[in-house]
């Protein structure tokens, strides 16, 4: 008995949105924590949202390497899963490398200068890009090559 809905081919549709969200929030709170002074507990809350990203991008890049095992995949898309698959891997260690400085320079008491904050929007940013280039890669899979896409009844 699995407990994947019948729709869903494996794990990787369900999980790949967490990453996402989670740098976009983490992001965000950091927006308001570089423009405005805010509470101290706005960059605590930053670090947990990419902790809990990194986390996630680990295991959207796993559940994608199991995914493309056990899906058809057309052969004009082997080339643009190796390209999904790299920059996932580099946003997995992107966001994980920051989010244990984060938690690092949060122990060591890290001052909350300003030009400190801006710097962690900064790093935030390219962390954007790259869930950003990555989600565009993974929605190509999909929608030009219909990777992992269950045939509609009665389509050719």
């Amino acid at each position: 008995m699995s407990l994947l809905p019948s729709w869903a081919p494996n794990l990787h549709p369900l999980v790949i949105h967490f990453p996402i969200v989670l740098v976009i929030t983490a992001v965000a709170i950091d927006v308001m924590d570089t423009m405005f002074e805010r509470p101290a507990w706005l960059p605590v809350m930053s670090t947990g949202l990419y902790t809990a990203a990194a986390l996630a991008a680990v295991t959207a890049y796993l559940t994608g390497q199991r995914a493309a095992d056990v899906v058809f995949v057309p052969g004009m898309a082997h080339p643009l899963i190796d390209d999904h698959r790299m920059w996932a891997l580099a946003t997995a260690w992107y966001v994980g490398v920051t989010a244990i400085a984060r938690l690092a320079a949060a122990r060591l008491g890290f001052p909350r200068a300003r030009v400190h904050r801006v710097l962690l929007f900064a790093v935030g940013l390219i962390a954007v890009v790259l869930v950003q280039q990555t989600a565009d890669r993974g929605a190509r899979l999909v929608y030009e090559q219909g990777v992992g896409v269950i045939a509609a009844p009665g389509s050719p």
